[in-house]
C-alpha cells in the first residue's frame, strides 16, 4: 500500500519549503521540551565530516521514530536531513555566538568549501539514506562585510554561519552540484528516495 505522507523531523523552515516544492504532504514530528535535539550534533573526536553528517543524520531518525511510538501516532515514514559545512577536514557547525560566526565566515572567505547533507527515511522496519556534497566558492570578503552579516543575526543556527539564499549569495562566485542541497535538502536525490518508498510526484 503506497504511503500517504510522511513525518518530517526537523525544525528547519527551508526543509518545509523545499518538501512543498516536491508537492510532499508531510506532517512535522518536532522534538519535545524533552529532548537534548542539539546534543545529537556533537561532534566525535577525529570524525570526519561525510561520516559525522550521516551519523548524525541516523541517530536524528532514530530519535524520531521513538517520538513517533511515544506519541502513538499514525504509522507513516519519517525523514531526517542533516547538512553540515567542511573547510578540508574541518567541520563547520553552527556558531554559538557573533565571534565564531566571524571566525567561521573568515575562513570561508576567498575558499571553496563542501557543504555535506544526507538525507534519511525510515520506519521501524526499514530505512535508506543518501548522501549530498557540493562545493561552494567564497570570493575573498572584506571583514568589514563579514561584521555587518553577522549583526543582521543570519549566521546563527546555520552551518558554516551562512544561509545560501541570505545576502551571503552575493559573496559566492561559483557552486559545484545541488543549489537545494546546500539550503538544506538535495531535491533530486530526496525524490529519488521518496520515490523508492512508493511516493509519486
Amino acid at each position: 500500500m503506497r504511503p500517504e505522507f510522511i513525518y518530517l523531523a526537523s525544525q528547519s523552515p527551508r526543509r518545509r519549503q523545499l518538501l512543498d516544492q516536491l508537492g510532499m504532504r508531510f506532517e512535522l514530528l518536532l522534538p519535545g521540551d524533552d529532548e537534548d535535539a542539539e546534543a545529537l550534533e556533537a561532534v566525535l573526536p577525529g570524525e570526519l565530516p561525510e561520516a559525522y553528517v550521516a551519523r548524525v543524520t541516523e541517530a536524528k531518525l532514530d530519535a524520531a521514530l521513538l517520538r513517533l511510538a511515544a506519541r502513538g501516532l499514525p504509522a507513516a515514514p519519517v525523514l531526517c536531513s542533516d547538512t553540515t559545512v567542511a573547510l578540508d577536514q574541518l567541520i563547520l557547525g553552527k556558531p554559538v555566538d557573533a565571534e565564531d560566526a566571524f571566525a567561521t565566515l573568515s575562513l570561508l572567505s576567498g575558499r571553496r568549501h563542501r557543504v555535506i547533507t544526507a538525507v534519511a527515511v525510515g520506519t521501524p522496519d526499514r530505512r535508506s539514506s543518501v548522501l549530498n556534497i557540493s562545493e561552494v566558492e567564497f570570493a575573498p570578503v572584506p571583514a568589514e562585510q563579514l561584521r555587518r552579516y553577522v549583526v543582521s543575526g543570519e549566521p546563527f543556527g546555520k552551518a558554516g554561519s551562512y544561509a545560501i539564499q541570505s545576502q551571503a549569495a552575493a559573496w559566492i562566485s561559483s557552486i559545484h552540484g545541488s543549489y537545494s542541497a546546500i539550503m538544506g535538502l538535495p531535491l533530486y536525490e530526496t525524490a529519488q528516495l521518496l520515490q523508492s518508498w512508493g511516493f509519486r510526484f
